[in-house]
């Protein structure tokens, strides 16, 4: 179990019967910052039965690598990616009166899927608001299930995280990662991980906010301390990287690429806190070029549709980095445009 109080950090649990703190008016964190404890994700686990599914864990059909690969198939959920469990936990956890007004999130794409997908089940509204670059095919699937799609510059789609809010539209703000309550339905991938895998020795998880990885280690790190949890990052935007190197957030040059799950300019200071006293062992950057090759290898050796996103860790665990195995890669969706993803897998270079 956490240690009640790791610099800044609170245990979750200790702070279950009070209310969540409140975001202050320029958006800015609150002083204490809350991690998930095993009790949380334990506790998401019965929330989410029947809505997120328990994914497979497969091993990788490379036997040429020396390597000992896993694969954690998320892409394999109802809406295509690891979000429905976050969204799922974070919304059964919301009293009637602040779902009455409808929900509201912002997302590249797959959080406003799982979002969406719960809002739906609920009868009520959802309204996303996008970065201009998410992909045709996420948008239309946000739309498929019902949600209001307003799309917005980078920058602005980036500062409606910051502030939790979006000027016009009412509904309670789901947060895709910066949320103890997303972060625990994260969580409970990590609890599917160590009951198929026990001697799992490292998990290599896509870090997009954040919220993914920290999740798998909080319950990780309270059942099996010795595994080590990767944060996986692509070169055209890698903020946890510098972020860790420097001691504090930092802004990075951001390229928009066919990996669009994960990467932006910046990490939140609220999750390089969490992920510095979860002790994630450090943030492992992939080439372009070798997060392609991921895509069309697993899409080869085990007929996996991956985003960007989810190949991710794939070529960070086969660059040896993340160490012999046996090792888990998350995943995490399979949400890609298929224009883009024959592009991918028909590029030889």
């Amino acid at each position: 179990m956490l240690h009640p109080r790791v610099g800044g950090i609170v245990r979750h649990d200790l702070l279950k019967d009070r209310p969540m703190p409140r975001i202050s008016g320029d958006g800015t964190m609150p002083r204490v910052t809350l991690i998930p404890t095993l009790e949380d994700v334990e506790a998401a686990r019965e929330r989410i039965r029947g809505i997120a599914m328990r994914t497979p864990l497969v091993r990788l059909n490379v036997p040429e690598v020396p390597t000992e690969i896993y694969l954690k198939l998320e892409s394999l959920q109802p809406i295509g990616s690891f979000k429905i469990r976050g969204a799922a936990n974070a919304m059964a956890r919301l009293a009637p009166e602040e779902l009455a007004q409808g929900v509201l999130t912002a997302s590249a794409g797959n959080m406003a899927q799982g979002v969406a997908w719960c809002a739906r089940a609920r009868g009520i509204p959802c309204t996303v608001v996008a970065p201009e670059t998410a992909p045709a095919t996420k948008i239309a699937a946000i739309e498929r299930l019902g949600g209001r799609v307003i799309k917005v510059p980078f920058e602005r789609w980036w500062e409606t995280f910051e502030t939790r809010r979006f000027p016009g539209v009412e509904g309670t703000f789901i947060h895709a990662f910066d949320d103890p309550h997303v972060m625990a339905g994260n969580g409970t991938i990590g609890l599917e991980i160590l009951e198929d895998l026990p001697a799992v020795a490292a998990i290599v998880v896509p870090w997009g906010g954040g919220g993914l990885t920290c999740g798998i280690a909080a319950a990780v790190r309270a059942r099996r301390p010795e595994c080590r949890v990767f944060a996986a990052e692509v070169e055209t935007a890698a903020p946890l990287s510098a972020a860790l190197a420097a001691g504090e957030p930092r802004t990075v040059p951001y390229q928009p690429s066919f990996v669009d799950g994960i990467g932006s300019k910046t990490v939140f200071a609220s999750m390089l806190e969490r992920a510095r006293a979860l002790r994630i062992e450090g943030a492992l950057v992939a080439k372009l070029h070798d997060v392609a090759a991921a895509v069309r290898l697993l899409a080869e050796r085990n007929r996996v549709v991956a985003e960007g996103a989810g190949a991710c860790p794939v070529a960070c665990a086969l660059s040896g980095r993340a160490g012999n195995g046996p090792i888990v890669c998350i995943v995490s969706g399979g949400n890609i445009d298929l224009g883009r993803f024959a592009s991918v897998i028909t590029e030889t270079a």
